[in-house]
């Protein structure tokens, strides 16, 4: 029965990441700074109001774009954020951002489309485009700090080109574009008849500039499918709770496409979500100063390796240079973990673009950062004098 699967199932592979994260039950005391997983527990106000919504029996089905007040709070909470101007019906309530991709794609998607991506990139926006028959054509970013430009999309464009990806702040290279950079992608965009799909799912979580979404500026909020969610700013991974923002007349489609994939979100995720919002509008601030403190460190001791990063304005990745050690990110991270008990994720679980490479998290404890950071040391010692 299997020679009968869908033959694009059947091409798609298990993300890189995740197919490393599997190597490393043979390694159950190893110190993981693999996946993208708050450390933090998730606020314990949001918990209660979860609670509340159990006993007051919050368990029938929500409308198909979720309760209005979390919509409008979600709405609101973007407007000052980050000067978004959006209604409470140009919001979907997704299960999680994953599921806000995955709708959107397939709504703007059709057979021989082309999206351009930059490119190391998070890997779970290809699947989605392979599933629609369209194709993801990638933006090598390696040689301008792993941040889209207006080059890419001029050597890239084509009359297949359907919609641009901007997954900003970045996994897992932690670059964030700039408003300048973003006015530069604007100037080239906004006569394009394109979709633009911004993955915004770090933007709580910058340290050296204040998030800028490219739906800010004039005219692009008509072409921008925006998403976010709570997984990453309020450690709410679990949770699965997204947002999709668009204007009306493309949100009314992308809805038909939720409606049938899921129906509504978890209406008990909807209520503590409703809580981050507004209750807990700042929660990630003391979180992402504990990440402030953990990237700096991470960074002096690569620094110390004598190997090189590019300093992560955003999201709480490494993506760390190993070419000099001559050896695939797969072999360096395999030995790592074989000798040292340390996981990190190969570069090129993000393309071949990201061979070279490898990617670290610091969303960790400083303790644990300490210990693989020394164990790293011990790997780098041995390799190099081989």
């Amino acid at each position: 029965m299997e020679s009968l699967i869908q033959p694009r199932v059947h091409n798609i592979q298990l993300s890189g990441i995740r197919q490393f994260v599997n190597e490393m039950a043979a390694f159950p005391k190893a110190v993981s700074l693999t996946l993208g997983q708050p450390d933090f527990d998730t606020p314990a106000h949001i918990k209660e109001a979860a609670k509340k919504a159990i006993d007051q029996n919050v368990t029938t089905y929500s409308p198909n774009p979720g309760y209005p007040h979390v919509r409008e709070a979600a709405a609101e909470y973007v407007n000052k954020k980050y000067n978004l101007h959006y209604s409470q019906d140009e919001v979907i309530i997704t299960v999680g951002a994953s599921e806000a991709i995955d709708v959107s794609l397939r709504t703007i998607l059709e057979s021989g489309d082309e999206v351009i991506i930059p490119a190391p990139v998070y890997p779970g926006y290809e699947p989605v485009i392979t599933l629609c028959g369209a194709k993801a054509v990638y933006a090598d970013t390696t040689t301008t700090g792993f941040k889209l430009t207006v080059h890419h999309l001029e050597e890239l464009w084509s009359e297949k080109t359907k919609c641009v990806i901007l997954p900003y702040p970045s996994n897992p290279t932690g670059a964030v574009l700039l408003k300048k950079e973003l006015e530069q992608l604007v100037q080239f965009l906004e006569n394009k008849k394109v979709f633009v799909l911004a993955d915004e799912i770090y933007s709580e979580l910058t340290y050296d500039a204040v998030h800028c979404s490219i739906a800010s500026f004039k005219g692009m909020k008509e072409k921008t499918i925006l998403i976010n969610g709570l997984s990453k700013s309020h450690s709410m991974t679990g949770w699965r709770i997204g947002f999709l923002y668009a204007q009306s007349n493309i949100l009314k489609h992308i809805l038909k496409v939720h409606q049938y994939n899921v129906t509504c979100a978890n209406t008990i995720a909807q209520e503590a979500a409703f809580e981050a919002l507004t209750e807990g509008a700042m929660d990630a601030f003391p979180m992402k100063k504990e990440y402030d403190k953990r990237r700096n460190y991470v960074l002096s001791r690569l620094q110390n390796m004598g190997i090189e990063a590019q300093v992560p304005g955003g999201a709480f990745y490494i993506f760390a240079n190993i070419k000099p050690f001559g050896m695939s990110s797969l072999a360096f991270c395999r030995g790592l973990l074989q000798e040292q008990e340390v996981a990190v994720i190969p570069g090129s679980a993000f393309g071949e673009e990201g061979e070279g490479y490898i990617r670290l998290s610091f969303a960790a404890h400083m303790d644990l950062l300490n210990i693989a950071m020394d164990r790293l040391q011990q790997f780098i010692d041995k390799i190099t004098v081989s």
